[in-house]
């Protein structure tokens, strides 16, 4: 079985974050790979993946990265597939330098950018980016946007039942 979504990180140290999309593709059953590999360290690692993935069928790419952040931007560059990014909190910036980078690509290098430390976001974009034509993909889109409805109303009847003085 080919992965459909792949998860980079720059390091291990990331996998804190990038695991929430890891649980949501593996709640969804989307088949996904994860691997550590740094715009910096492993220039040619990045390129020959970033070349490579959508012949294996990875379909799209999650990349998460701190700081200078450029492994998302340096994938975009090398790839015909879409690519979310992560943007990690990690330096006294609190994640803004990580999320600026990613934002800041120039034209026809876009790179899709979610909250800092949303990877779980990434996870449910990159389902919805590959539910377009999948009737089956769709159907677990809808599901679970279906089961977020749910949690809402069932935390509104919990609420209801707060009791308080004042509360009316």
């Amino acid at each position: 079985m080919n992965p459909l979504v792949s998860i980079i990180m720059g390091s291990t140290s990331d996998l804190p974050v990038m695991e929430k999309a890891c649980q949501f593709l593996e709640e969804m059953q989307i088949p996904f790979e994860v691997n550590a590999l740094s715009a910096h360290r492993t220039p040619a690692e990045v390129s020959d993946f970033a070349r490579n993935a959508h012949l294996r069928g990875v379909r799209v790419i999650i990349a998460g990265a701190g700081m200078a952040a450029a492994l998302p931007g340096v994938i975009a560059a090398e790839t015909p597939l879409p690519v979310i990014g992560v943007p990690i909190k990690g330096s006294s910036l609190e994640g803004l330098d990580a999320m600026l980078s990613m934002l800041q690509m120039p034209p026809g290098i876009p790179v899709a950018t979610v909250a800092v430390n949303g990877a779980q976001n990434a996870a449910v974009l990159a389902l919805q980016i590959m539910a377009c034509g999948d009737a089956a993909l769709m159907q677990k889109v809808i599901d679970y946007k279906q089961g977020l409805k749910g949690k809402i109303v069932k935390a509104n009847q919990e609420l209801a039942r707060l009791e308080y003085k004042y509360k009316v």
